[in-house]
């Protein structure tokens, strides 16, 4: 059976109204994280202009269920404003149940966008956005998050699992992506091994939500 990720960024307080119509449709739930979402503007965000609090639907679908799914949450946010929020595809690999591993299809489409995912220390985001501005990319998303683990325990990817971490999504047209990954590995709070880690993830179906107009 495939599966899909979609991944919707709304306004704070607005993540049940996404939530619902997603099951409404025919989900089984999903998970919420609290962020903020930094300016595409290199000027506005210096002067912490043009952030806000928003939260991000993590929504995994059975890929018969996408489009209808999709579909509901479009028109549960037609009467919000314009530019209300984003909602795109991810494709899922391989997902993983209780006892259960179920792979995903090994000869998916390239996607002509690519969800970059970067995990570092509390209060290096800002810097990681700015360096892939250089590089083409336009705003993220900036998720608070804590590790689980003590310092002397296993690591993941080479990295202690420790609180105060930040995960910094942004989603980039495809061909910009090493562009965007190399300027963000030349920054200097990355510069220490196991400092962050980064990962890509094919995104499609990009969509706008809210009024048209």
């Amino acid at each position: 059976m495939k599966y899909s990720l979609l991944v919707v960024t709304v306004p704070f307080g607005k993540a049940e109204l996404i939530s619902a119509s997603a099951v409404e449709a025919g989900s089984f739930g999903g998970t919420v994280f609290i962020g903020r979402k930094i300016s595409a503007s290199n000027l506005a965000a210096a002067f912490g202009l043009g952030e806000s609090k928003v939260e991000v639907v993590y929504i995994v679908v059975e890929e018969n269920f996408r489009h209808s799914i999709q579909q509901s949450i479009i028109h549960s946010c037609e009467n919000e404003k314009v530019n209300f929020g984003t909602m795109f595809k991810a494709d899922v690999s391989n997902l993983v149940k209780t006892g259960n591993l179920s792979k995903g299809d090994k000869n998916m489409n390239a996607s002509s966008y690519e969800l970059i995912t970067v995990i570092l220390n509390r209060g290096y985001a800002d810097d990681a956005m700015a360096a892939a501005r250089k590089a083409g990319a336009g705003g993220g998303t900036v998720v608070n998050a804590r590790g689980t683990a003590r310092e002397d325990d296993a690591k993941f990817f080479g990295m202690h699992i420790v609180p105060e971490k930040e995960m910094l999504m942004i989603v980039v047209e495809s061909e910009k992506k090493d562009a965007v990954l190399e300027s963000i590995k030349t920054l200097p709070c990355l510069s220490e091994p196991g400092s962050g880690i980064a990962f890509c993830s094919s995104a499609s179906d990009f969509t706008l939500l809210g009024k048209t107009k």
